[in-house]
């Protein structure tokens, strides 16, 4: 009889495992600097997080558009039972009206997560989510969370978030695989580069024509200028609000893109093309080692334009990144047409909306159905033009 009672007590075991959480503490700060060491040590590759929740590139758009904006830190970390921390969760609240908590970045990160202890994010469970959750609604004072654009995977680990209720974002975000010693034409077809390389002659016959990476504070601030200057008359072409115009967003990325991390690199790297008459086109984005993400570009308003300086300056910038034994590229999340002539996959995204109180629900189920209106709008194309014709009108 003993066999089968041992049966039992491992059968027992093993339940009380899948309903035991090993968050056992939940804290929220309202302050940048009380969770720094603890945020800093997950964020490096040991552990497991996108490089859009690195502390410096989030202090800085906390500082100077969050403040701004009057969207308070709301910083959720989590310990086990020895105090160890398992996550850091970076959110700002929302403090009027609807307590609404959602991912510290705003437009300008391209995916959103926690940044995980690896074993943990490797071994979590339903109810260490359900723990969070739990927590919060119980002492956070907020009334729903809504996590927008998470990656399913994130490198070789599932996404634990995804264990939530969640639905797919509003917009993908197109991704190019480089396997390792994937030859120049695997990457970009043979066909698509002899074009490119029939517009890149044109450029080079510019004086001073050239191709690099932005190494110094006064080669940075001298892109941005022109950025800057140019930015607004190419949004305006397409009839799109000037994102770049909202308060603390150019403080923001200049502080960002004259900032090191560790080893020496830029926080944000810029990628250009110039001549010595002109900046003909800049692409800027974050590099982890494994994957290139686009933040923002532009390509010159001059005659030269006709001869596709950013499509030339993608090209360049993808066998750079290849070069370098990186294995992902992504250009940013949207549906812009350029983007599939190089990326002819999707890094799957999906967004939470968890209610943490009464009028939370509520909140959560708007949010859901608004989410789910602008998904079907989006890849619907027959909806989508009637959509920016009726935007257009409205402008």
């Amino acid at each position: 009889m003993a066999m089968p009672a041992a049966i039992e007590n491992r059968t027992a075991a093993a339940a009380a495992r899948a309903w035991t959480s090993r968050i056992v503490e939940v804290q929220i700060a309202r302050d940048l600097g009380q969770v720094e060491a603890i945020w800093r040590s997950l964020e490096d590759r040991r552990h497991f997080s996108t490089p859009f929740q690195g502390f410096d590139f989030l202090s800085a758009w906390q500082r100077e558009v969050g403040a701004r904006g009057n969207l308070s830190p709301f910083i959720v970390v989590a310990h086990d039972g020895e105090r160890r921390p398992l996550l850091v969760l970076p959110l700002v609240l929302n403090e009027h009206g609807i307590r609404a908590a959602h991912f510290m970045g705003g437009k300008h990160a391209t995916f959103n997560m926690a940044l995980w202890d690896r074993d943990f994010a490797a071994a979590a469970t339903a109810a260490d989510l359900a723990a969070l959750v739990s927590a919060l609604r119980r002492r956070s004072g907020a009334d729903v969370l809504a996590l927008r654009q998470q990656p399913k995977r994130w490198r070789d680990l599932p996404n634990p978030m995804a264990m939530l209720p969640n639905q797919a974002s509003v917009n993908d975000c197109p991704l190019l695989t480089m396997p390792p010693g994937a030859a120049p034409a695997a990457l970009i077809s043979g066909s698509f580069r002899r074009r490119l390389r029939s517009k890149e002659r044109k450029l080079q016959a510019l004086p001073g024509f050239r191709y690099h990476v932005a190494a110094t504070d006064a080669e940075i601030k001298r892109l941005l200028d022109w950025f800057f200057l140019i930015k607004p008359l190419r949004m305006a072409e397409q009839k799109l609000p000037n994102v770049f115009a909202e308060q603390g967003v150019e403080d923001f990325i200049r502080r960002t893109c004259l900032a090191t991390v560790t080893g020496g690199s830029r926080v944000i790297e810029i990628h250009a093309l110039e001549c010595d008459d002109e900046v003909l086109a800049i692409f800027a984005g974050i590099a982890d080692g494994n994957r290139f993400s686009m933040m923002f570009n532009t390509y010159s308003t001059s005659a030269n334009s006709r001869y596709s300086p950013g499509l030339v300056l993608t090209r360049k910038i993808i066998d750079h990144y290849a070069g370098c034994g990186y294995r992902e590229l992504d250009l940013g999340v949207g549906s812009d047409g350029y983007k599939r002539f190089f990326c002819k996959s999707d890094e799957p995204l999906f967004d939470s909306f968890i209610p943490l109180s009464l009028r939370g629900g509520l909140a959560a189920a708007a949010m859901s159905a608004v989410n789910r209106t602008k998904y079907l709008v989006k890849h619907n194309q027959p909806l989508l033009q009637t959509a920016l014709k009726l935007r257009n009108v409205l402008r």
